[in-house]
């Protein structure tokens, strides 16, 4: 820490211009030193992807409130790796926020999220981490509420901690902040994308294709995440990056040599 302030990494995958991005920094700013490491571009749907086969750049810049901004042609887990071994690489930092994304990252999203891969990235290394999402696709979203909403969980996760190895995936209903129910510790929901691929034709008659679907919720629990969304809950969602299905390693004993 500096000056006894938390340093807060803030991240995203939407780009450095995005106002989710700016409605998380608001929500940070009263909290500690923040420090800025994003895409310079759209990044959504990298999930863990790193950059390995063209250098990676950094620019510096400030911000209006003198915030330390630096954009990068890298992925958002790249931007994490260059805050622990470049940017900030001789000091600790106390918390990665990741965000505001414009749109869910509820149930599999997860596992194609930029934002989340940010967050899961830092938790790798054991730093507490919260990856951010409001269920609005729009550019221009309002994240009035969302801005509230970040700011409580943010104060809460520096009071209390955040569990080793464990980030949060927070997703928040589109709704104003009277409409809001509250907040649900929930699990992921199950479910899958129902998806196609639409063809279309370039001016030379060469086919292209755009990636559709929608997400097809098979859970009928009331802990999920979904069910928190549908009922106008934020849902906190503790994230793990070990997938062993560790419940099936017993039956699967039988195949060992």
């Amino acid at each position: 820490m500096q000056n006894n302030k938390p340093l807060i990494l803030v991240t995203n995958d939407d780009g450095h211009e995005a106002k989710g991005l700016a409605a998380l920094i608001e929500a940070a700013a009263s909290f500690g030193e923040v420090v800025v490491i994003s895409p310079d571009g759209p990044r959504s749907g990298m999930s863990h992807a790193i950059t390995t086969i063209v250098p990676l750049r950094i620019e510096q810049y400030k911000n209006e409130n003198g915030i330390s901004f630096y954009k990068t042609n890298g992925t958002p887990v790249d931007c994490i790796k260059l805050a622990q071994k470049v940017v900030l690489r001789n000091r600790k930092i106390d918390l990665v926020l990741s965000g505001i994304n414009h749109g869910a990252n509820s149930s599999v999203s997860l596992l194609y999220s930029g934002t989340m891969a940010a967050a899961i990235e830092a938790s790798f290394e054991n730093i507490p981490a919260i990856g951010f999402s409001l269920l609005d696709y729009s550019p221009n979203a309002n994240f009035d509420a969302a801005t509230k909403i970040a700011s409580n969980i943010i104060e809460k996760a520096l009071k209390d901690g955040i569990p080793a190895h464990t980030s949060l995936n927070v997703n928040i209903p589109k709704q104003p902040i009277e409409k809001i129910a509250g907040i649900k510790v929930t699990r992921q929901t199950k479910g899958y994308w129902n998806e196609d691929l639409v063809e279309q034709f370039d001016p030379y008659g060469r086919p292209y294709y755009w990636l559709v679907g929608e997400l097809v919720d098979t859970d009928h629990g009331e802990d999920s995440c979904e069910w928190a969304l549908r009922n106008n809950y934020v849902s906190v969602q503790p994230v793990q990056f070990d997938l062993t299905a560790h419940q099936h390693i017993n039956s699967l004993k039988k195949w060992e040599e």
